[in-house]
């Protein structure tokens, strides 16, 4: 007999709950609706690139070659010491670094002041 004496307090339980439980349904239901237009705009925003992040990479691979520029000048010099001193060897290989030096010349803006 307990069991018949805890119906009617589920019954009051489950009026009380209803007005709550509709606003998570109703919620449930926008989340649902919305997800293929949240969706969709995420795809857009991964596959597009920003023009800061454009800038990023481009700067990024500026300072790659004036790295690289940096690291044959001094090589280089390097070398030209070494073919004074009269290394015929070096001479060919600064003849060489030279011409990479010139190759990578143009794709290094002026510095702008």
């Amino acid at each position: 007999m307990p069991a018949r004496s805890s119906r009617p307090m589920l019954a009051i339980l489950a009026c009380a709950a209803t007005p709550l439980l509709g606003g998570c349904i109703a919620k449930t239901a926008l989340d649902v609706a919305t997800l293929p237009v949240r969706a969709a705009g995420s795809a857009v925003d991964m596959a597009t690139t920003s023009q800061s992040e454009a800038d990023e990479k481009r700067g990024r691979e500026l300072r790659k070659r004036e790295e690289k520029l940096g690291k044959l000048e001094r090589k280089y010099e390097k070398q030209r010491e070494d073919c004074f001193d009269g290394d015929q060897d070096a001479c060919d290989k600064a003849r060489a670094t030279y011409a990479q030096i010139e190759a990578l010349w143009p794709t290094i803006p002026a510095p702008v002041d």
